[in-house]
């Protein structure tokens, strides 16, 4: 009887802890989002590589195992296969979406006006500050505290509308920065307003399938490489139409 009081006591800790971790990792992205956008240049640099590699690292204090994070190498070559096929489909997509007249404007990004712009965003910047720390972040850590309370289902939803959430600030400027956007939507507050509802969808849907992809290969190579293909090939596209425009 002692025994059984023991384990009950033990299981409603572990339950206990399994949602408090949840909740430091959900804390976390929440201050890491705030203080990368609304504070300094450098802390837009540093602070979501610096606090992905917290997160890992206070997971595994917790408990976590490489495979519960998406980094076991022993699902290293279905993880590479799945990454291969979603970065061939990406590219089929976003090369048909640039060469289109009517999607051809939705590319055509400030920031990417340059093809050395692009290139340095593309293979540089992009993968080492969002990429790479957002899988870790999202596909592996928060992905692994979930799955041990909820489920599934659970790391599906909740993952997936808090990586919607999480692109709020970021897309704060998106009609006045690009031109098929701003064009479609408008650049008043209307336009804005709407501008970041579509965002959230997009990457909240984005984040359904990146969780898709963390599940079936079990490893986070296939969620980064599609991940990266959305936005380093979109940002090398969006150069080459710019430069295709002014030429």
């Amino acid at each position: 009887m002692l025994m059984t009081q023991d384990a009950a006591r033990a299981a409603r800790w572990r339950g206990f802890h399994a949602y408090l971790d949840v909740a430091v990792v959900v804390l976390v992205l929440i201050a890491t989002n705030l203080i990368a956008h609304f504070t300094t240049v450098w802390a837009s640099i540093a602070t979501v590589p610096i606090a992905a590699v917290v997160l890992v690292a206070l997971t595994r204090r917790r408990g976590l195992g490489w495979s519960e994070l998406g980094l076991s190498p022993k699902q290293w070559k279905t993880g590479s296969i799945y990454a291969l096929a979603a970065v061939g489909l990406v590219l089929a997509v976003i090369a048909i979406g640039a060469l289109l007249p009517i999607t051809r404007p939705f590319f055509m990004a400030d920031r990417y006006a340059t093809i050395s712009a692009a290139l340095v965003a593309s293979m540089i910047v992009i993968p080492l500050q969002t990429v790479i720390p957002e899988e870790l972040a999202f596909r592996g850590v928060l992905h692994g505290t979930l799955g041990r309370i909820y489920g599934a289902r659970g790391v599906f939803a909740a993952g997936s509308l808090l990586f919607g959430l999480w692109h709020i600030a970021s897309s704060l400027g998106l009609t006045a920065n690009n031109t098929g956007f701003s064009n479609f939507l408008g650049g008043g507050l209307f336009g804005q307003v709407v501008g970041i509802v579509g965002a959230v969808i997009a990457t909240a849907a984005a984040g359904f399938v990146f969780t898709w992809l963390r599940n079936r290969s079990g490893s986070l190579i296939a969620p980064i490489a599609l991940h990266w293909s959305l936005n380093g090939l979109g940002a090398l596209a969006a150069a080459l139409v710019w430069h295709a425009s002014t030429s």
